[in-house]
Parts: C-alpha cells; sequence; structure tokens
C-alpha cells in the first residue's frame, strides 16, 4: 500500500467498477418519478460542534452548510441508543432500539425480521436503495444485502483510512466513499432523465468517517484550515465536507435538488479525545458519556420542494423519527411498531413545538462497559440523567454544560420525569446482555458493487 502523501494524487480517481456495468439485479416495481429521492448522510461520531454551520470557528464545512442555507438546521436532535451499533439500528428500524432487548452495544444481536428496515420498506416502495459505508447492524446474516440494500459499495481492503485500489494505488477511505456516492447518484440519476417513469433511489451514506485514529488525513484537507495548521481531525470533517459536495454536485448536474429529501447528522456526540467538538455541551464518546455532548448531535434536512430555507427547528426530534419522514415522502403508511414522527410538518410550520414530548435513554446492560449504562429523560428544556448517587435534573437552556443540579430545588419536575421513566422502561423487554452476542452485520469486502434484489 501507498502511503498518504502518494495517496492523495490518487484521491479524485472515481470507483472503476461503475454501477452500470452490472445488469443482474431486479429492479423494484417502477413507480411515478414524481416521489423525491432520498438521502440519508449518517456520519460516524459527528460532535455537535464539528460544523461550522452549528458554531465551530475554524473547519471550513461550506457544502454541509449549504444544506443548512437551503432547509432546516434541527437543534435539539437525539441519539435514542449510543453507540454506533445501537444507534444504527434505530435509525434503520425507526424505533428504541431497547425495544427487541439492545439496551447497550450488543454488537451481533439481530433486528427483528418481523418489521422491515427503512431498506426494505424503501425497496417495497418502488425505490432503488443503495449503501455506502459502515454497517454494523444486526446478525453475521444480516447485512446490507440481505435487509433491503440492492446496490452495496464493497470494502476495500487496507486500515482504518488508508485503503488500496484494485490496481493497487493509495486511497483515502473518506475520498472513495465519496466517489462511490456520486456514481451512485450519477446513474440512478440518469436513469430518471432518460425515462420519466425511472424509479427515485434511497440512499444511506455512512462512512467510517470522522471516527477513531484520524492520524492519518491527508495533508490537504488540513492546509485548508484558517492559517494552514489544522488538525488531523479538522481535516478529516473536512474531507466529509468535501464528499457531500460530489453528492450536491451529481443533484445539480442532473437537476434533481429540489426534489430530494437529504437527512444529515452523526451516530452520536464527537469523539473529543481525537479532536471532536460538542460546543456548547459537555460530554461525549468514550469519556463523559453521561452528559449531553454523547447523544446531542447536528442534524439538518433539506427538501427544497418542500421544507423551506433557511429554517431553525429548536423542537425535540431524534434519528428515530428519520424513517417516519422518509416514509412520508414516499407516500406510505409507516409500520405500526416505529416509534417515530412524521417530521415534514413540524419543518414547513404547518405543526408547531417537539416532534416527541419527552426522549428517553435506558440503556441498562450489565454486561456492557460501564460508561455506556445511560438513564435519562428530556422534556421541554430539563434533562434527567441518574447518577450513582441518584437523579440529577439540568435546564439545558440556561444551563447547556450541566454544571448547576436543580433537583432538589424542582422535586415535582423530578418526580414527574422519574414517572415518566419508569412507565416507558415498563414497556420494554427483557434486554438481551451484549456479553452473549459478538460480530455483526458487515459490507462485502473488494472494489466495486454488490448487486441483487435486497
Amino acid at each position: 500500500m501507498k502511503n498518504a502523501a502518494t495517496g492523495a494524487l490518487a484521491a479524485s480517481v472515481s470507483p472503476h467498477i461503475a454501477l452500470s456495468q452490472q445488469s443482474d439485479r431486479k429492479m423494484p416495481l417502477v413507480v411515478s418519478s414524481s416521489k423525491p429521492n432520498v438521502v440519508i448522510l449518517f456520519i460516524d461520531d459527528l460532535g455537535y460542534g464539528d460544523i461550522a454551520c452549528f458554531g465551530n470557528p475554524r473547519i471550513p464545512t461550506p457544502h454541509i452548510d449549504s444544506l443548512a442555507s437551503k432547509g432546516a438546521k434541527c437543534t435539539m436532535s437525539y441519539i435514542t441508543n449510543p453507540p454506533c451499533s445501537p444507534s444504527r439500528c434505530c435509525l434503520m428500524t425507526g424505533m428504541y432500539a431497547q425495544r427487541f432487548g439492545k439496551s447497550g452495544m450488543a454488537r451481533g444481536l439481530p433486528i427483528p425480521e418481523d418489521h422491515p428496515t427503512m431498506a426494505e420498506f424503501m425497496r417495497d416502495a418502488g425505490y432503488v436503495t443503495g449503501q455506502v459505508g459502515k454497517w454494523d447492524i444486526g446478525s453475521d446474516d444480516q447485512g446490507p444485502h440481505q435487509r433491503g440494500f440492492m446496490e452495496v459499495a464493497r470494502n476495500a481492503p487496507g486500515h482504518q483510512y488508508d485503503r488500496e485500489r484494485e490496481d493497487g494505488s493509495y486511497v483515502y477511505l473518506t475520498d472513495l466513499d465519496g466517489d462511490y456516492m456520486a456514481e451512485f447518484v450519477e446513474l440512478n440519476a440518469s436513469r430518471q432523465a432518460a425515462s420519466e417513469h425511472a424509479n427515485p433511489f434511497f440512499l444511506y451514506f455512512s462512512p467510517f468517517a470522522v471516527h477513531s485514529n484520524v492520524a492519518n488525513t491527508p495533508q490537504h484537507y488540513r492546509d485548508r484550515i484558517p492559517g494552514g495548521n489544522g488538525t488531523a481531525y479538522e481535516g478529516a470533517v473536512v474531507a466529509v465536507d468535501d464528499a457531500v459536495g460530489k453528492l450536491l454536485d451529481q443533484l445539480k448536474k442532473h437537476n434533481i435538488e429540489d426534489n430530494t429529501l437529504i437527512l444529515f447528522t452523526g451516530d452520536n456526540g464527537a469523539n473529543r479525545g481525537h479532536g471532536g467538538s460538542s460546543e456548547p455541551y459537555r460530554g461525549g464518546k468514550n469519556k463523559d458519556t453521561q452528559q449531553e455532548g454523547w447523544v446531542h448531535t447536528p442534524t439538518i434536512i433539506t427538501w427544497p420542494e418542500k421544507v423551506p430555507a433557511g429554517v431553525t427547528y429548536d423542537g425535540l426530534m431524534g434519528t428515530i423519527d428519520f424513517y417516519a419522514t422518509v416514509a412520508a415522502a414516499a407516500g406510505k403508511p409507516l409500520p405500526k411498531r416505529c416509534d417515530g414522527q412524521d417530521l415534514l410538518p413540524y419543518l414547513t410550520g404547518e405543526k408547531k413545538g417537539d416532534a416527541h414530548e419527552y426522549i428517553y435513554w435506558h440503556n441498562a446492560d450489565p454486561t456492557d462497559e460501564p460508561r455506556r449504562n445511560l438513564y435519562a429523560v428530556r422534556w421541554k428544556d430539563w434533562r434527567l440523567i441518574k447518577y450513582p448517587d441518584g437523579w440529577h435534573l439540568y435546564d439545558l437552556k440556561t444551563d447547556p454544560k450541566e454544571r448547576n443540579d436543580q433537583a432538589s430545588s424542582n422535586l415535582e419536575i423530578v418526580d414527574h420525569l422519574v414517572q415518566r421513566y419508569n412507565a416507558f422502561v415498563a414497556t420494554l423487554p427483557p434486554l438481551k446482555p451484549s456479553a452473549d452476542y459478538k460480530g455483526g452485520g458487515q459490507v462485502p469486502k473488494g472494489w466495486g458493487w454488490e448487486m441483487g434484489n435486497g
């Protein structure tokens, strides 16, 4: 494998196996192209304070910022079951993962077979479904192909962000993932241009970035930080923004920007030990996971035909709502077991207030790492969380860093929220211990695309 300096020259080369070379997959039922295309951008470990439009003073993220200017910036968006594996399971099933026993990492625990994933739902709604990047969902036999994705970008050999193309040349993984995303949109948008009856597409882009160990971020990304003294982490965020730019270039090229719904967020809060920021909140991944920064993520939703440009939505919501929102956009009824709400009426102003009056966290797995245990509830401006010495209450509006515990002076609120929390927990089945599971669903290895029926 070549080193990062050499590989930077190859980073702009497109994936060498084009989707158009593959013809062995069964197309879904053809539907009207008036349904929007849908793209979910699910960034690994992206902190609330990591991008410019959410307050980062150093990292230039013009492409991500343009999504916010063209759509809705959602400031109170939550992950209901961190970290990575349970977070992705919540997203893809549209429910609290605790409802099928995943009350902690439990990597390898199957997701329900009797409940369609978002990909299965969209495939059956007539969409071409594609996946690029990390999976980390379900059991070993529940990879993306087995759970609804028809076109899956293979995982190139290498380690962390340093990967090889088929010819042996170096490629930075975030660049490769961005190329795959652009390639998927190019092919499917070309189909739409060729026929008014072509299928819309659903793309789930979940890159490994900006996960741990970003030391090998190419220097040209670090150099784009003002002053040219950017850290490896800051450069890694810039690389993600460039990948988003590749998506936006394709949408503009094919004149499908207005009829494409894009939902952007992270899988959990910042990895502060590697340079991520949770500002204005405290906490994040690995350390201080009990604080707000581990579960509060930056979220942007854009659909120019429906969502007004430049709006800010401050209501309580979460990634469990993405499924319901996508289902509404596709014009199909939501499966009964989903916990989420359609966010579109809130983003357009048709509805006011919080999408969820309460949001809960119940990660109680005794076999998981203790730092991942989390007992909390969010209501209005309040966050109630259980520490070893009892329940603590914080007003996040006036105290985002959670330094002033107000439990003793607000006993009625504490009692109310404890009752609500206990009522939620009473609806859950027995948890399934993380110690009983290992492995988990993965994307296929190699280069190019694995094609199938999903």
